[in-house]
């Protein structure tokens, strides 16, 4: 009786589990739901080399004032992608630069590492980012390419299938990928984590069709 009853429970929680799942997924895929809420605390996933700098160029023209206060975070050992950060903010004359803030997350695997040892900082990564997620509670998460993304995308998707908090996945591949995605957002899309991932080249959106083309945004 005992068995049954643990196998039934087993059984029901892992049906709701899939349907959730399934939910989440679902609503991933449909166009973002208009809010009336006037701040979106926004977190901004950086990554080094060009990916910092095509990602400051895509929020210097966005709604700064609505998607505040921003949170910037970065690789533990980047901290050229934080000072840039820094710099931008320090330019912007606006209301939502107030709540600004600066973080750093360990990395899943560095260049080069080993991918046995890295299991352990994959997992190390992966407590860091749900500390972050819980911390800052984002209304949107804005990535381009880092695999610093990876981990704080996890979280915010196992989050969504909680029904903890709805972070809005935002994915914009770099205009250095013509043909394919990057490995960030080859999992993003495979995984359906992201709730909207754009390209900046039409054969790629092709290659890719729930991704939008939208031309090119850096």
């Amino acid at each position: 009786m005992v068995e049954f009853v643990t196998i039934f429970l087993v059984v029901i929680t892992t049906t709701l589990l899939v349907v959730r799942v399934a939910y989440v997924i679902s609503q991933s895929s449909k166009p973002t739901r208009n809010t009336s809420q006037k701040d979106l605390s926004t977190l901004v996933v950086l990554g080094s080399g060009g990916h910092t700098a095509e990602m400051i160029n895509l929020l210097s023209v966005m709604q700064k004032d609505r998607f505040a206060p921003r949170y910037y975070i970065a690789a533990a050992t980047d901290n050229m992608s934080l000072q840039k950060a820094r710099v931008f903010e320090g330019i912007l004359d606006d209301k939502g630069a107030d709540g600004t803030q600066f973080m750093q997350i360990y990395r899943s695997r560095e260049v080069g590492q080993s991918y046995i040892t890295s299991v352990g900082t994959t997992l190390l990564a992966l407590g860091h980012a749900l500390w972050l997620m819980v911390k800052v509670r984002p209304h949107v998460i804005l990535c381009n390419g880092p695999g610093t993304c990876i981990p704080i995308c996890a979280i915010a998707f196992i989050f969504k299938v909680l029904g903890i908090r709805w972070s809005y996945i935002f994915y914009v591949e770099s205009i250095a990928r013509v043909k394919r995605l990057s490995l960030s957002g080859l999992l993003l899309y495979k995984l359906h984590m992201a709730d909207q991932l754009f390209v900046q080249w039409p054969q790629l959106q092709k290659q890719y069709p729930r991704a939008h083309y939208v031309g090119r945004l850096m």
